[in-house]
């Protein structure tokens, strides 16, 4: 069992890991230029969440390589992301790069059979979706590293008496988003880096792990809420987009948090905190109910749902202004 100094190394590591990709992003100019979807307005460090695939290489280094193709995969993704924050690419290679990872994910998962081909597709499409969601969502200081150590934290709490997967993989993927936190976490416009695509998608395939462990052992795709929060407010918004005959492709700020923090003037620490308190809740009552999952898993889509719907009528009219404001 790994003892706290191993850890107490690893963060210092990472920290070290951290600090020298700045001095690397700061000689190649890998900066982040605000744009039409961004919530900052001044140019930033990109890139700062490749601390992400660093965690996952050091705990393979420290504790084992126990997941060669999930590594694989994961370092495919990340690369590719990467690539794209420095210099955009087709969303046909990043796609293909996502397919490609999460293929591999699967065979670690040991899933992968012709007698089940429809399902291994209808779960890859899932997936692929899941991730680029988390990267949606990356909009506002905090919100990655906040929101992912609010997914972590129950997977900790259910590892302990399920055992899906070496808790040590929990831990160090928490020091990681700590670390990155640190620089992350902050008022808008104070912020030392940024995660970049390579945080927000890497970040999304290293959860996705133990919670596709947790759902095939279980049996119990209820967990699933344990991404709600992210889940609701993507496939809403995406909703909301198509109604207004938008191009999906298109960068834009209409998620609740870009409104909260754009319109509303909302500190993008709150916004942050109030989507990792929000998913913490929904998962610890998800954990302490022994039975009903599904029905508690239903019930808090629909609040939540109701929730996005009831603000979005209360407040979007703000963000319309804003659209005619350009236009004018």
């Amino acid at each position: 069992m790994a003892t706290l100094i191993t850890y107490s190394i690893i963060a210092i590591i990472l920290l070290l890991l951290e600090l020298t990709y700045f001095r690397i992003a700061d000689k190649f100019n890998i900066i982040d230029k605000p744009n039409e979807r961004s919530s900052h307005s001044s140019v930033v460090l990109r890139g700062g969440g490749v601390i992400f695939l660093f965690g996952a290489w050091i705990w393979s280094a420290f504790f084992g390589f126990h997941y060669p193709l999930f590594l694989a995969g994961l370092t495919i993704v990340c690369g590719i992301s990467f690539w794209d924050d420095v210099r955009s690419l087709p969303d046909s290679v990043r796609l293909i790069a996502q397919f490609t990872a999460m293929f591999l994910m699967f065979a670690e998962f040991g899933i992968l059979n012709w007698e089940s081909w429809w399902i291994i597709i209808l779960a890859l499409i899932i997936c692929v979706g899941i991730i680029n969601a988390y990267n949606f969502m990356d909009g506002v200081n905090g919100i990655t590293g906040g929101y992912s150590l609010a997914v972590l934290i129950p997977l900790m709490i259910l590892n302990h008496s399920l055992h899906f997967i070496e808790m040590s993989y929990l831990v160090v993927a928490a020091i990681a988003c700590v670390v990155f936190s640190y620089f992350n976490f902050r008022p808008k416009g104070k912020a030392k880096c940024f995660a970049g695509d390579v945080g927000s998608i890497g970040m999304a395939f290293i959860v996705l792990l133990p919670l596709g462990k947790l759902i095939l052992q279980t049996g119990d795709f209820s967990y699933i809420i344990l991404l709600v929060v992210y889940g609701v407010d993507t496939i809403l918004t995406i909703c909301h987009r198509i109604m207004l005959h938008e191009n999906l492709g298109q960068a834009h700020r209409k998620h609740a948090y870009q409104l909260m923090a754009n319109e509303l003037h909302i500190p993008h620490e709150i916004v942050s905190l109030s989507y990792m308190a929000i998913q913490l809740i929904v998962s610890l009552g998800l954990i302490y109910i022994s039975h009903w999952h599904w029905v508690y898993a239903i019930a808090a889509i629909v609040v939540l749902c109701a929730a996005y719907l009831i603000f979005m009528k209360k407040y979007y009219h703000l963000h319309a202004e804003y659209l005619q404001s350009l236009e004018g």
